[in-house]
C-alpha cells in the first residue's frame, strides 16, 4: 500500500499518472461485465464508492432531479449499478438526500468564504466537476491510491471548475494523515473538511482520533459529516452487514451521543439536518415514511430510534 502522498498539478490533468496506475485502473474499468450470482457482491471498501455513484447516476436521470452528476454513471459502471440493485435500491431516498445535503452545506460554506475543501475518503465524488465552484477554490481529495487511479483514468478528458489536488493516502495511517492535515491546514485560511460516507466504517476510538487530528490542523474551520444513531446502525447491519463484513468494511459507528460525540474532540454542531425530515420536505418518501418523518425530531442524544443525518461542525 502506497504511503507517500502524490499531488496532481492544479489543473488536474492526468499527465502524472504512472503506467502501473493505469494498469490497475483498467482492471476496474466501468465497462467490466456485471456480477454473476456466485461472485462476491462487495469485494472491498472501494466498491462502496461505485455503489454510491450508482445512486447519483439514477437521481441524475430522474425528472426533477435534486442534482445532476453527468459523470456518476460512468464512474459507477455495471458493478455499482448491480450492487445498488441487490442491496438498497428501494432506499435510494436516503442516498439522494445525503448527497443533496452535502451539496447544500458545501455551497453555503464556499459562498461564505471557504478557500479550501478537503474531501476525506473522496471515493468517486465528482463535485469539483459538477458543482458551480469558484476557480480560485482549492479542492483536495484524499483516498486510497488505487481508487483515485481508477477515477483519474475515467475522468481523464474532463476539466474541474476549480483547482483540484489528489492525495493518495490510507487514512488509517495516522502519522501520514497528521502530516497531510498539518500541511493542508497551514495553507487554508477557512478550510472545510468533508467526510461523506466515511464515519460509519470507523470505531468510536478511530472517529475520535480522526476528529482530534482534524482539530489540530490550524486552517480547518468546519467539518461536514454524516451520522447514524445506534438504532439505525443496528438496522443497517441486519440488512447489509454480511456483505460488507465479507468485504472487510463492517459498519461500526453510531454514537449514542449523536453529534455531541465530537464535543470533547474540539468540534461543536452548527447545523444538523435529518435525512428523513429533509427527504419529506423534498417529497421523496413513501406514505409510511412520511408519517415516520413527522415524528418529533431529536438531533441530540440518540438511542434505539432509527435516525440518520448530515452534520456541520465548527471547531471550538
Amino acid at each position: 500500500m502506497e504511503r507517500d502522498f502524490f499531488t496532481l498539478p492544479p489543473d488536474c490533468t492526468d499527465r502524472a499518472t504512472s503506467a502501473a496506475t493505469i494498469d490497475f485502473a483498467r482492471a476496474f474499468r466501468p465497462g467490466e461485465a456485471p456480477l454473476s450470482e456466485p461472485d462476491v457482491l462487495v469485494r472491498n471498501i472501494s466498491d462502496t464508492a461505485m455503489w454510491a455513484a450508482a445512486y447519483r447516476a439514477r437521481e441524475t436521470e430522474r425528472p426533477g432531479a435534486l442534482f445532476r452528476d453527468p459523470f456518476a454513471k460512468r464512474l459507477a459502471g455495471p458493478r455499482g449499478q448491480q450492487i445498488a440493485d441487490k442491496l438498497t435500491f428501494k432506499d435510494s431516498w436516503a442516498w439522494v438526500t445525503r448527497t443533496y445535503l452535502f451539496d447544500r452545506f458545501i455551497a453555503a460554506e464556499v459562498a461564505a468564504g471557504a478557500d479550501m475543501v478537503v474531501n476525506l475518503a473522496a471515493g468517486l465524488d465528482a463535485r469539483p466537476y459538477r458543482m458551480a465552484l469558484p476557480e480560485g477554490l482549492a479542492w483536495v481529495e484524499v483516498d486510497l491510491p488505487d481508487l483515485l487511479a481508477y477515477k483519474e483514468e475515467t475522468l481523464r478528458s474532463e476539466k474541474p471548475a476549480c483547482s483540484l489536488e489528489r492525495i493518495r493516502l490510507d487514512l488509517a495511517d495516522r502519522g501520514a494523515r497528521q502530516t497531510v492535515f498539518e500541511r493542508l491546514g497551514r495553507r487554508a485560511k477557512r478550510g472545510l473538511v468533508v467526510s461523506e460516507g466515511l464515519m460509519i466504517y470507523l470505531t468510536a476510538d478511530e472517529a475520535g482520533a480522526l476528529a482530534d487530528d482534524l482539530a489540530a490542523a490550524p486552517g480547518f474551520r468546519r467539518w461536514a459529516l454524516d451520522l447514524v444513531s445506534p438504532g439505525l446502525l443496528k438496522m443497517l447491519r441486519k440488512k447489509m452487514g454480511a456483505d460488507l463484513d465479507r468485504a472487510g468494511a463492517p459498519l461500526k459507528f453510531g454514537p449514542p451521543a449523536g453529534p455531541g460525540f465530537f464535543g470533547p474532540h474540539g468540534w461543536k454542531p452548527v447545523e444538523v439536518a435529518s435525512l428523513a425530515r429533509t427527504a419529506d420536505g423534498l417529497d421523496l418518501l413513501s406514505v409510511w415514511m412520511r408519517i415516520l418523518a413527522k415524528l418529533p425530531e431529536s438531533n441530540g442524544t440518540q438511542g434505539s430510534r432509527p435516525w440518520g443525518g448530515v452534520c456541520l461542525l465548527e471547531k471550538g
